[in-house]
């Protein structure tokens, strides 16, 4: 076995129900990135020790993914929700719905005018803006938000299958460890 324990993925279950975690028992191979499935049982204490450091920084990538996905998610619905709040003060046409605060940094501000309420600048990636009519800029805003929430699913999914690796190889660690000091006292 090499120093370095390639990827690890358990096998999809496609029967899994979602948002519940998968079952894994401890004598589940799990399929290596190349497709070999290996059985855990096979791996001396070492080995799964690699193994469970290996899925324990896999866990915490993904779960700092999950976590931007998210605040990026937020973002895009508080921009939704701005959007929304800037059409009813369209429909309402009075003067006072024009008047915004307009940020220059974090705690300074100044009074602003809204010259058009038909359009807003939306930013489309990498700091290009296009100036977008409220309801398709509501709309990118929404397909955004749903596009990260489907991303966000499967994450969590994938983040459930992984916990569940852990489970798993700290389990078959803990009994071989217990199987080893058991067999300790008898040659002595």
């Amino acid at each position: 076995m090499p120093d370095r324990v390639p990827e690890h993925h358990f096998s999809k279950n496609p029967t899994q129900q979602p948002n519940k975690p998968p079952r894994v028992k401890p004598t589940d191979a799990i399929t290596m990135s190349t497709g070999e499935p290996i059985n855990l049982d096979t791996l001396e204490p070492q080995q799964l020790s690699q193994v469970k450091q290996q899925l324990d920084e896999e866990l915490e990538h993904l779960t700092t993914s999950y976590a931007q996905l998210h605040g990026a998610q937020n973002k895009f619905k508080e921009c939704l929700r701005c959007v929304d709040s800037r059409t009813k003060s369209a429909d309402d046409k009075t003067a006072s719905s024009n008047s915004v605060l307009v940020p220059l940094t974090n705690s300074l501000y100044v009074r602003g005018e809204i010259s058009n309420n038909e359009t807003v600048l939306v930013d489309v990636g990498t700091g290009f803006l296009i100036e977008k009519k409220l309801k398709a800029a509501r709309d990118f805003y929404e397909d955004k938000s749903n596009g990260l929430a489907s991303n966000l699913k499967e994450l969590e999914a994938i983040v459930q299958r992984k916990q569940a690796n852990v489970r798993a190889v700290e389990e078959v660690l803990r009994h071989k460890i217990m199987a080893a000091q058991a067999s300790q006292p008898q040659e002595a």
